[in-house]
């Protein structure tokens, strides 16, 4: 009888009779065969399992494989129930049956039910705990958030101040290099020169960028060759002149052209003409490469953060990477970090949340800087597999030992020194992988080499 085995139990001691009853006519009786799961890690904990002969293994994934946390073999253990207590409570591990087995199963409203009928002081407290516990986890992970949004909020100011900066300068000498443009123009026109000279002197302009312009020694040679000529032919301000037509690629036989088509008297006009519309040029060249920088960074943030997004969509994983890798710039060249990229070109589109997965390739990338103190070579690889994409972030670092890398996904973990981790971006990571996306994720570390691999499917679970 189902009765005389729970009022045996020593879990029972204290109840009723009539209480065990209520108990029996609650739940019932299952019988289990061996290799079936009567639980999910991760799933609701809507029912309370009660043992009363046989053998479940309580495991959990670590990695590619599941291992045995705890083994219920005696009448009288339990596990799960917890939405009893808790709303969100989920179970801990999976319920995997090891020899034929016969379970009590209750489901966790009744026990609800029940233990607030028969115990109310303690199913009090132990709500209180559970919420106490909840509460700080909670403002731990919002810690972790405010923190994580701090930091990329002041590399993101980095990288927009750098183009920025470079725009107000350009845009400052531009200014000056339209003033003098004019300037040049006035000094053209007094000297008087004709329509016709002012027409080819602007054909020899645009000549003008044809060839690849000097550097380094050759550049120097260049600008000493023409200030030289520019002193045998009475050019004033060849110190600011040359150094404007060296830049552009000018050399002594355009020089000569040009001093044949303008009298003496206009050909330091002229240079001076050429050598701001040059300058005018260039400004406004870099000018645009600034702007065209920030409105790039500023198209990586709107991709990294997904704010005008649906939350579920048809997700390019290397999108999203490179908008994380943006977003990271600063603290990747801060060191000496190389990132390396391997994305193999059949990568499928997953069905995924993008914004909940920028926030794993931050967590994992930012952890691998971390590892290698800033120096070293951060590869990013993708490729398919059958029916899912698989993400690696490796790093170069000093690697895991077993013990951390059985641990790197469990709540609060963390190796970081006080004030520098919590412990929740593995785990969040974790979460959003697997339990948001019914996909994997593992860790396989050794000295100098650790890679997190992340398995998504095609489509979400969600």
């Amino acid at each position: 009888m189902l009765y005389d085995e729970l009022r045996a139990l020593a879990l029972l001691d204290g109840f009723t009779d009539e209480q065990v009853s209520d108990l029996v006519a609650a739940g019932e009786e299952v019988f289990l065969d061996v290799g079936e799961r009567i639980f999910d890690e991760g799933r609701p904990a809507d029912d309370w399992w009660l043992l009363l002969d046989g053998r479940i293994d309580l495991v959990r994934r670590i990695g590619h494989d599941e291992t045995v946390m705890a083994t219920m073999q005696v009448p009288g253990q339990w596990a799960g129930g917890f939405r009893a207590w808790d709303e969100h409570g989920v179970y801990m591990g999976s319920g995997r049956v090891t020899e034929p087995s016969r379970v009590f199963r209750l489901p966790a409203d009744r026990l609800a039910a029940h233990g607030e009928a028969w115990f109310p002081f303690a199913v009090h407290l132990l709500r209180g705990l559970i919420g106490t516990a909840r509460r700080i986890e909670h403002n731990a992970r919002q810690r972790e958030a405010l923190v994580a949004l701090g930091t990329l909020a002041a590399g993101l100011a980095h990288e927009i101040n750098n183009p920025a900066s470079a725009a107000v300068r350009s845009v400052g000498a531009l200014a000056e290099s339209s003033d003098n443009l004019l300037d040049s123009l006035l000094r053209l026109a007094s000297q008087g020169i004709t329509a016709s000279q002012f027409v080819a002197l602007d054909e020899l302009r645009r000549e003008i960028g044809s060839e690849p312009a000097p550097t380094g020694v050759e550049l120097a040679e260049r600008e000493d060759e023409l200030s030289t000529w520019m002193a045998d032919h009475d050019v004033d301000r060849d110190w600011v002149i040359a150094p404007a037509l060296a830049g552009a690629g000018v050399d002594l036989a355009w020089c000569e052209r040009a001093a044949v088509l303008l009298e003496d008297a206009a050909l330091q006009a002229g240079l001076e003409w050429v050598a701001s519309a040059l300058t005018t040029a260039t400004l406004i060249d870099q000018t645009r490469d600034a702007t065209r920088r920030i409105s790039d960074l500023v198209s990586a943030v709107k991709s990294y953060s997904q704010l005008d997004r649906a939350p579920i969509q048809q997700v390019q994983i290397k999108d999203g990477l490179e908008s994380t890798l943006v977003m990271l710039g600063h603290k990747l060249r801060s060191g000496g970090v190389s990132v390396h990229r391997e994305y193999a070109d059949d990568v499928p589109v997953v069905e995924a949340s993008p914004g909940e997965l920028n926030q794993v390739w931050t967590n994992l990338i930012d952890n691998a800087v971390d590892a290698m103190a800033g120096e070293g070579t951060l590869t990013v690889r993708t490729f398919a597999a059958e029916r899912a994409v698989v993400v690696e972030i490796g790093d170069t670092g000093p690697g895991m030992t077993e013990e951390v890398a059985a641990h790197a996904f469990e709540p609060f973990f963390t190796t970081k020194e006080v004030g520098k981790g919590t412990g929740l971006g593995l785990d969040l990571s974790r979460r959003i992988v697997v339990e948001r996306h019914g996909g994997e994720i593992d860790v396989d570390s050794r000295p100098g080499s650790t890679v997190v691999r992340v398995r998504l499917p095609l489509r979400s679970s969600s």
